[in-house]
């Protein structure tokens, strides 16, 4: 039997990366020099395409794969991958749901606790010598607070669940309230806004929920409320939180990822009521390799004549 043709799109793990060469035939596209020149020339003959969140597959590289029948991703996000494209062509697509659930949830949980206990702030307050000088200033009580979850999916579910060790109340809000959930549900973003002390935002991305977190919502999360985001940067109107939270018009965010990573708002940067992460929620060992095997999976699945693991609905 012929060995599949694999086009990976840019760097994975290396032990991924290893594992995927002893299986198929793959060719590493981002190592092209002109990556639209080889895709012109080659791009027939290539079956499976191996990505990421992060690079995806957008139209024009489905286009250049005739022989494309399946796509497997790195990661939960599949804003980067042109799933009308995908679906016009019946190919299969493939990425790495629930297994990051926990990591992801317990970044959102060490944001909440950071921004609101300033604990890094306070890190960088002994070590520039401040202590010496007087007391760090006083913070905000996190147990006892509400938490708003805009996205109540697999990952802001067991946000939730975290939420409850600190006795926190709970409301969410989805484009539809939830039979099998017992928070609850806001009927509005603007009204969880309002309602909520910490808004986390654990949506999907894409074009549907961009700049869905807008002036008037953090408006309504107001001078007493902190936002978290480990959703995508692009569900926040960025320009509008900087102001939000250079104006004091909230009281803090937290924040793991941003609108053109890596680059970061330098009106960020001079905040010290802001906690910036480098898109690292899921970035444990156990968390990464078990994304990996799921990658690997789904495309073992897809060849062997199977459904896939983790199918993109």
């Amino acid at each position: 039997m012929k060995t599949p043709r694999i086009l990976q799109v840019g760097p994975l793990l290396p032990a991924l990366e290893a594992r995927l060469a002893q299986t198929y035939d793959v060719h590493l596209l981002h190592e092209e020099a002109d990556a639209k020149a080889f895709l012109a020339a080659h791009g027939a003959g290539f079956v499976g395409v191996a990505t990421s969140a992060r690079f995806g597959a957008d139209a024009a590289l489905i286009a250049a794969l005739p022989d494309l029948k399946v796509i497997s991703s790195f990661g939960v996000g599949l804003d980067a991958i042109d799933l009308d494209a995908a679906r016009a062509r019946g190919i299969a697509v493939g990425y790495t749901p629930d297994v990051l659930n926990d990591c992801v949830a317990d970044t959102a949980f060490a944001l909440v606790m950071d921004v609101a206990r300033r604990f890094t702030a306070s890190d960088r307050f002994v070590r520039s010598g401040g202590w010496l000088k007087g007391q760090f200033p006083l913070a905000t009580k996190v147990s006892g607070k509400r938490l708003g979850i805009l996205g109540m999916g697999r990952i802001g579910r067991v946000i939730a669940r975290r939420a409850s060790g600190f006795d926190m109340a709970v409301r969410y809000h989805n484009r539809k309230p939830l039979t099998d959930v017992d928070h609850g549900y806001a009927a509005t973003l603007e009204e969880l806004a309002e309602w909520s002390d910490f808004l986390v935002i654990a949506s999907a991305g894409g074009a549907e929920t961009r700049g869905l977190v807008s002036r008037e919502i953090l408006d309504a999360l107001g001078p007493q409320g902190y936002l978290i985001n480990i959703s995508r940067g692009t569900v926040v109107d960025e320009q509008a939180l900087v102001e939000a939270l250079t104006s004091g018009r909230i009281a803090g965010a937290g924040l793991d990822v941003f609108e053109h990573e890596p680059k970061v708002p330098q009106a960020l940067l001079a905040l010290d009521n802001v906690v910036l992460l480098p898109h690292l929620a899921s970035n444990t060992h156990e968390t990464r390799a078990a994304m990996g095997k799921r990658v690997e999976d789904n495309l073992a699945a897809f060849f062997a004549g199977r459904p896939l693991v983790s199918a993109a609905g």
